[in-house]
């Protein structure tokens, strides 16, 4: 049994469907989350004596900080690969599966690249292994956004 055709025009004409919108808001969300934890919760590690971070809830989950971030960031992009949004259909899948693959290969040749003194590079320094793990979830992102290439 085929869709309707006015069903398959309507998802396909709005650009800010509710679906957009939840994806947009998981990926602020999860960026704003990476950034409060390493500016703020996070504290200074590195000074003499080590500065703790506020608030200490936040504080107090350490890396997992970065699995919630990372976490919600890869979520609202694989929310944003249905066809009711625009990354979701056209070109866009396109664009979104290859821009997820470039920032998976980028994230790991960077980390490859300066692995020997990962100090100056931000949220690279604090994630040491589990860089490769980032790297990889884009790629796997973007899978998610090339089973809908048609």
């Amino acid at each position: 049994m085929s869709k309707s055709s006015a069903i398959a025009t309507e998802e396909k004409t709005s650009l800010f469907s509710v679906r957009f919108l939840i994806s947009l808001l998981l990926i602020i969300a999860g960026i704003g989350w990476l950034v409060f934890y390493y500016t703020q919760a996070r504290g200074n590690p590195l000074a003499f004596p080590p500065v703790e971070g506020s608030p200490k809830a936040v504080a107090d989950l350490g890396r997992w900080n970065y699995a919630i971030g990372f976490g919600l960031l890869m979520l609202g992009l694989m929310v944003s690969a249905h066809p009711s949004t625009p990354l979701g259909r056209g070109r866009g899948v396109v664009a979104a599966m290859l821009g997820c693959f470039l920032v998976g290969l980028l994230w790991i040749c960077t980390f490859y690249v300066f692995s020997d003194d990962l100090s100056k590079i931000w949220v690279f320094n604090d994630l040491g292994q589990w860089n490769l793990v980032v790297g990889i979830a884009f790629m796997a992102v973007g899978f998610s956004f090339a089973t809908k290439w048609e």
